[in-house]
């Protein structure tokens, strides 16, 4: 055939495709080998098409010719399934009856018979909850999965009602399995039973109706009209199943199945539930190590009342570093203290420990907020330079209803007035600790009766999504409307701003209320003051006021005593070693009786040995002896203040 004058007429890809066949046609068929095989087609289609005769180039040495390839051809379904180390069932139709179940399936659960439905035959599926799946993909045509079904140890799932005939109860798993379950859509071929062909006459009138069998099959009882017309498969291939439905008397039909596939996941299962287990454990040690970092429980000061809760971060095993503190100080002042360790982990929650540890630490010398946060930079610097922490300490005195704070890098205080108007510390604040070279300076707010304040860590209002600031002016509004106890404003401001046990940093808090007293509550809280101008009057005039406050404020006769003895040996001390102006300060609380005496140098005294033949050196060890505890710090203007506190009797 001359193809040139049709190449025109095709398509570019049909003129390629036909010239290629074209070619294939006219090339000599290769020779026989000796052996009666056939030179394989590959060597043919890479014959040289210039017709010069030149030996095509030779195949390679490993090369494997098609016709050595192994093909799957002569195994049967049984033979793959049946192998499977998984367990596989066939079902179909919408009752999902049952047609195959490997030796595997078998083995688990026992025998069934065939045709049996599966909400009768195959119970265990029902307990697994795959029934409602196999449906779904009967009806879609699309595979499903689930993942890690318990299938308990003993024997199936659940143990089937009456059993069918042919079935067999399995000998069960020796303990509790898992197995992921596929179900995918199959089309399977089915035997359809036909009439075999009658004669008309011999047929005549056998349950028909009109003439004609009540089965739709035409009176003249021909097989392939039957199939053609039930619309069992396409006319050609009814005719090519006409000879084996004359004889056998059946037709195949496409029936739709599921493939029930479950893979033995108990290995995958358990490894992953011993791997969640010991991180659950890990998490609980370092929780552990960072709750016994924290104050078991707060130290509660007379004026105010205190709370806080910290939150771990995330459900990982590395915690954080937030820490927080309250800090009596003596003499009714309270310090307040909240600091976050950068990073997660032990080394973070150990760095915490020592910064908390050195902040009790500082704070018992009474010093300054801005001159303990001097201190803490440099002991962070040397506990890890890669360390950074930021931290704010604040110190609340009741006589000056004022916070005095020094913040290194940390979140501004929020103050809430009795009036319901929240305020920022906004004074500046310093680098965080551990950068060093920086001097830190204190600030101060109002914080009198009826007020209250939150110091908190950066987990509580910083978000990926949103800038840190937007998150304190959320925590301003809803602490602007949180009531109640310490307590109960700490977790109202946790659940206000989203705080869940999946939140993925670490949350302190810390509230301080500084309540408005009346009633009964108000008379167990006093102030007296006596300014002292020095002179040989100051301290008999210091004993006479002291008796009579004292006694108005109706204590026994022995702590009015010790009272009187304690302030005429401070205020002698004071004129002694300081300076005007000097002044003397009684003050009550529900707990305690506070006295406490200013002057003008800052030479702090110290407690020491008298000798027995010195004429002074004593008062300071007679008032540690009769007073609970006392004390001496310097005062921000100038000057120094030393004080001794006495217990109350109870009841």
């Amino acid at each position: 055939m001359n193809f040139t004058r049709w190449s025109a007429r095709l398509p570019r890809t049909q003129r390629r495709n036909a010239a290629r066949a074209d070619r294939g046609a006219r090339r000599p068929k290769p020779a026989a080998t000796a052996g009666g095989g056939s030179v394989p087609a590959a060597r043919g289609e890479h014959a040289d098409s210039s017709g010069r005769g030149e030996p095509p180039a030779a195949a390679p040495s490993d090369a494997v010719p098609p016709d050595a390839v192994p093909t799957l051809d002569g195994l049967s379904v049984h033979d793959l399934l049946g192998q499977v180390p998984a367990l596989v069932a066939v079902v179909y139709g919408p009752e999902h009856r049952i047609a195959y179940l490997n030796d595997t399936y078998v083995e688990l659960f026992g025998s069934r018979a065939p045709g049996t439905p599966a909400r009768q035959g195959l119970p265990e599926l029902t307990e697994l909850g795959l029934l409602p799946l196999m449906d779904q993909v009967l009806r879609s045509g699309k595979p499903r999965t689930v993942k890690s079904r318990q299938v308990p140890a003993g024997g199936p799932a659940t143990t089937p009602g009456p059993r069918q005939e042919g079935s067999a109860p399995g000998p069960g798993r020796s303990r509790h399995g898992y197995y992921t379950f596929t179900c995918s859509p199959i089309e399977m071929a089915a035997p359809r039973v036909l009439a075999p062909a009658q004669p008309a006459d011999e047929r005549a009138g056998e349950g028909t109706v009109d003439g004609s069998p009540v089965d739709g099959t035409p009176v003249d009882g021909s097989i392939r009209e039957a199939v053609l017309r039930k619309g069992v498969m396409p006319e050609a291939v009814a005719t090519e199943a006409v000879a084996t439905a004359t004889a056998t008397g059946t037709v195949t039909e496409s029936v739709r199945g599921v493939l029930v596939f479950g893979a033995d996941v108990t290995d995958q299962v358990e490894s992953a539930e011993r791997l969640r287990a010991g991180e659950r454990l890990q998490r609980e040690a370092a929780v552990t190590l960072q709750r016994s970092l924290l104050p078991q429980e707060l130290e509660q000061p007379d004026d105010l009342r205190v709370a806080a809760t910290y939150q771990p971060g995330g459900t990982d095993a590395a915690v954080g570093g937030d820490w927080y503190d309250v800090i009596t100080l003596g003499a009714g002042r309270t310090a307040l203290v909240i600091g976050d360790v950068m990073g997660r982990g032990v080394r973070a929650a150990a760095v915490m420990g020592q910064l908390r540890t050195a902040v009790r630490a500082y704070a018992r010398l009474d010093l300054p907020p801005h001159e303990v946060l001097q201190l803490l930079d440099g002991l962070a610097a040397e506990i890890d330079p890669h360390q950074i922490a930021t931290c704010v300490y604040a110190v609340h005195d009741p006589n000056e209803n004022r916070l005095v704070y020094a913040s290194a890098g940390h979140l501004p205080i929020l103050v809430r007035d009795p009036d319901g108007t929240v305020r920022r510390a906004s004074e500046p604040t310093g680098p965080p600790l551990g950068t060093g070279g920086w001097l830190h300076t204190t600030g101060s707010v109002p914080l009198g009766p009826g007020a209250c304040a939150v110091l908190y860590t950066d987990g509580l209002v910083e978000r990926r999504d949103k800038d840190i600031y937007d998150g304190v002016a959320a925590l301003e509004r809803v602490f602007a409307g949180a009531t109640g106890s310490p307590q109960v404003m700490c977790d109202r401001l946790i659940r206000a701003l989203g705080i869940t046990a999946e939140h993925d940093d670490d949350v302190a808090v810390l509230v301080l209320q500084h309540p408005a007293r009346t009633g009964h509550d108000a008379e167990l809280f006093h102030n007296a003051a006596l300014e002292l101008l020095g002179g040989v009057e100051a301290a008999p005039r210091a004993r006479a006021f002291a008796s009579g406050v004292l006694a108005s404020w109706r204590f026994p006769m022995e702590l009015r005593d010790l009272g009187v003895l304690a302030a005429s040996e401070l205020v002698a001390n004071s004129l002694q070693h300081g300076t005007p102006p000097m002044r003397l300060r009684l003050r009550r609380t529900d707990r305690r009786l506070i006295i406490e005496v200013t002057d003008g140098d800052e030479h702090l005294p110290r407690r020491r040995r008298a000798e027995p033949v010195d004429e002074a050196g004593r008062g300071i060890s007679i008032v540690a002896t009769i007073a609970s505890s006392w004390g001496s710090r310097r005062t921000p203007g100038g000057g120094k203040a030393v004080w001794c506190e006495f217990a109350l009797p109870t009841g």
